[in-house]
């Protein structure tokens, strides 16, 4: 049975973690343990309750109950621990949060301590490493196109945006929470992955790169593929350090795309073959 609480004080202790703390502090929070994060609309936060994430607590805008969020009510009273569950009006919703909610409802969720990355690798194929992409927009979006297009894991860079945070997770659509992914070391991250057996493609701006549907880098058994920041791209040494270098054919002088968009070509001309 889930006990709704209605409220109208933004001072209610429960409701600090979506007004007055910031993701960064919401991710130390109970260092040495993992932190929290912050889950925004009705799918996302089932497919993080589904994925066995904890619930600490929800806010919902009072139109919601009955609405797209019943689901995420119905998730919840299964669960077996309670949690609290703070309705408030919209105008009241704004007022906290500092912006609108377009569906209505956030989840303050725990984080869980990440896996290694032998663990995430394991079993897979065709992995995505992420290099230095601090936007969380791009990183959504590119974690989106890796569940869809047949990508089996995802490595971050410790350069790169938290995947946790909550611009990130909404534009994954929640898709973080349905494929593997963990950060690399900070040191040693190359020859990691090839210890583990991938062939590593860089996507890259190079003239001498291999054409994206070559068959000598499609039919490799393991492949990691490499995608840098915008603008930057890949650091040269990861360019010279990977096996093959691909660059996707452009038509009107265009001369790149934005690295999501990128990603989701690149994952479905090397993990579909």
């Amino acid at each position: 049975m889930i006990r709704i609480i209605e409220t109208a004080n933004l001072e209610t202790a429960e409701l600090s973690v979506y007004s007055e703390q910031s993701e960064v502090q919401l991710y130390h929070i109970n260092e040495p343990a993992p932190g929290i994060f912050i889950a925004e609309s009705p799918k996302v936060i089932e497919r993080a309750l589904t994925a066995g994430y904890e619930a600490i607590s929800v806010l919902i805008e009072d139109d919601q109950i009955r609405g797209e969020a019943s689901l995420v009510l119905e998730k919840l009273a299964s669960l077996p621990y309670d949690v609290p569950v703070f309705s408030a009006s919209d105008s009241i919703l704004t007022s906290i949060t500092g912006f609108h909610l377009t569906r209505g409802v956030l989840c303050a969720m725990k984080r869980r301590l990440l896996p290694s990355v032998d663990e995430v690798c394991k079993n897979a194929r065709r992995i995505a490493v992420l290099e230095n992409v601090t936007n969380p927009t791009n990183a959504g979006a590119i974690v989106r196109s890796a569940a869809a297009l047949g990508v089996d894991a995802v490595l971050f860079s410790h350069g790169c945006t938290d995947p946790l945070y909550r611009r990130a997770i909404r534009v994954s659509m929640g898709n973080i929470f349905l494929i593997p992914w963990t950060f690399l070391p900070e040191a040693g991250s190359m020859e990691l992955i090839k210890s583990l057996g991938y062939s590593t493609v860089a996507m890259a701006l190079r003239n001498d790169s291999h054409s994206i549907g070559d068959p000598e880098i499609t039919s490799k058994e393991k492949l990691a593929i490499f995608l840098g920041a915008e603008g930057d791209g890949l650091l040269p040494e990861t360019i010279d350090a990977c096996d093959f270098c691909v660059k996707i054919p452009m038509s009107h002088d265009v001369d790149s795309l934005n690295v999501a968009a990128a990603s989701a070509v690149a994952f479905w001309a090397l993990c579909n073959s």
